[in-house]
């Protein structure tokens, strides 16, 4: 069973920093991709950040020059340093893993969420 646990989230004021962490587990062959993505009360999900197995990254216009997706390859796991963080920015962030598990296809799968509050 491969799992992918986030940790990381709080409460922040504007302004300040967060570093989310999400460590895959389980029987894992390859890992293609990882991903943050969040949800804020009556909106879509949305993707904030990617990284792919070769370190190419993408980031959603709304965050770019104030967050920063890296990995570990060694440990499996994908952070998300978040700066200069803003009231909008509060949402319910998901880890998301293209990957393949042994004997299995490849395919996504999703941790459970962490809540991020920005609120003074």
């Amino acid at each position: 069973q491969v799992q992918l646990v986030e940790s990381g989230g709080g409460l922040v004021q504007p302004g300040g920093s967060l570093r989310l962490s999400c460590a895959a587990s389980g029987r894992i062959e390859s890992i293609y991709a990882m991903n943050w993505y969040r949800q804020a009360p009556g909106k879509q999900r949305e993707l904030v950040a990617g990284i792919t197995s070769g370190d190419s990254t993408t980031y959603a216009d709304s965050v770019k020059g104030r967050f920063t997706i890296s990995r570990d390859n060694a440990k499996n796991t994908v952070y998300l340093q978040m700066n200069s963080m803003k009231p909008e920015d509060t949402a319910v962030y998901y880890c998301n893993g293209d990957l393949k598990k042994l004997f299995m296809k490849r395919r996504d799968y999703w941790g459970q969420g962490t809540q991020v509050t920005v609120s003074a």
